[in-house]
């Protein structure tokens, strides 16, 4: 069950590294790594999915964002879609009936069809208006999250936006996780602002 802070890695936002960043968010107690490389050199991506994923030691689900062929290599939990990557279906072909599929998602009917298809889970974004990701679309808010509650029963982990200040009202209107990325990987103590989203699930 995915549940409480869910951890994406920046590098580019990082003051500390993808791998120190990573120890720090599993020590906060997250059950979800979601290694989003931004290189261009895949086997450097490559090199890095494999020290992320041996960091991870089989205690937290270490999924790869967008690059399935990456996932296989390094034998990784699964894989994250967002709506212009790899088809689902062909993704689900590729990994097998039991590795873990994700899917981004901006609206109730991509949601609907998401969990039509069986993915695993959805990611609602973006909620609130981000800077971490280029492409990332217009805010939904949170009554999207909402909608989506009443209407899909796997879990759903909110992201883009998302601060100390609004995780709460994010969490009440439903979402199951949150992803907080520049709030978290920016600071000094990763650990200590990760505990900080933790305590909104306790």
């Amino acid at each position: 069950m995915i549940k409480g802070y869910y951890f994406i890695t920046d590098s580019d936002l990082s003051k500390k590294g993808n791998l120190s960043d990573v120890k720090s968010a599993i020590e906060a107690g997250v059950t979800v790594i979601q290694y989003r490389g931004k290189l261009d050199d895949t086997d450097r991506m490559l090199k890095e999915a494999r020290e992320l994923k041996e960091i991870c030691g089989g205690k937290v689900l270490f999924i790869i964002n967008d690059r399935v062929g990456i996932a296989l290599s390094v034998d990784a939990g699964g894989v994250h879609l967002g709506q212009g990557d790899m088809p689902y279906e062909t993704a689900r072909e590729l990994l097998g009936k039991d590795k873990i599929i994700g899917v981004t998602v901006h609206d109730l009917k991509e949601a609907v069809l998401a969990e039509k298809k069986s993915a695993d889970y959805l990611g609602v974004s973006p909620v609130f208006t981000t800077t971490t990701k280029d492409d990332a679309g217009k805010p939904c808010g949170v009554e999207l999250i909402r909608e989506i509650k009443k209407n899909c029963r796997i879990p759903v982990t909110a992201i883009g936006g998302i601060t100390l200040d609004n995780a709460r009202e994010v969490i009440e209107a439903g979402a199951d996780a949150i992803c907080a990325i520049s709030a978290v990987v920016t600071k000094d103590d990763v650990k200590g602002e990760i505990e900080k989203f933790q305590k909104f699930f306790d």
